[in-house]
């Protein structure tokens, strides 16, 4: 059902808001439209893609999985799709979704809806529960330790001999 809605409800509803708006501004303002539509939205899409970009980065510097900014990644690539699909519909939504409070609120939904299939897939293969410190808590490599002032770096020089 969701496949019939999009393959053939959303053109047709396109169509009919396009033949509308058209009849009322006329077919060149109703084209330019649409290309300056696409232009704005790409651009705006470039911005949003860049900013949650660095914000993935910021979070997997911390330590920590990134599951947010990939949900919303997914939904920035969706909105750039909308907003090259000519019609006023669909830039409407992608907009929408180009919006930063609007598209977090769906990336939780889709970490939701994503979740069960993510967690499955996780697990350590020997039993344990993975690699332990000195304090025994879980390693995780670039997380700095409380009492640590500066992640351990360890030095050191070789030398090969054939």
């Amino acid at each position: 059902m969701p496949l019939l809605f999009i393959f053939i409800l959303v053109p047709m509803i396109e169509l009919a808001v396009l033949i509308k708006v058209g009849s009322q501004i006329g077919v060149l303002w109703t084209l330019a439209l649409i290309f300056l539509t696409a232009i704005v939205g790409v651009t705006l899409l470039r911005a949003q893609g860049l900013a949650t970009l660095m914000r993935a980065g910021q979070r997997l510097q911390e330590g920590s999985l990134p599951a947010q900014e990939l949900a919303e990644g997914f939904l920035l690539a969706l909105a750039g799709a909308l907003l090259i699909t000519p019609g006023f519909v669909t830039d409407a939504i992608g907009f929408t979704l180009l919006l930063p409070g609007i598209r977090g609120h769906f990336a939780g939904s889709v970490l939701k809806m994503f979740k069960p299939q993510m967690m499955g897939g996780m697990g350590n293969f020997g039993g344990g529960r993975g690699p332990r410190d000195v304090h025994g808590e879980t390693e995780q490599p670039g997380r700095i330790h409380p009492n640590q002032s500066r992640p351990t770096i360890i030095d050191g020089e070789y030398r090969r001999e054939d």
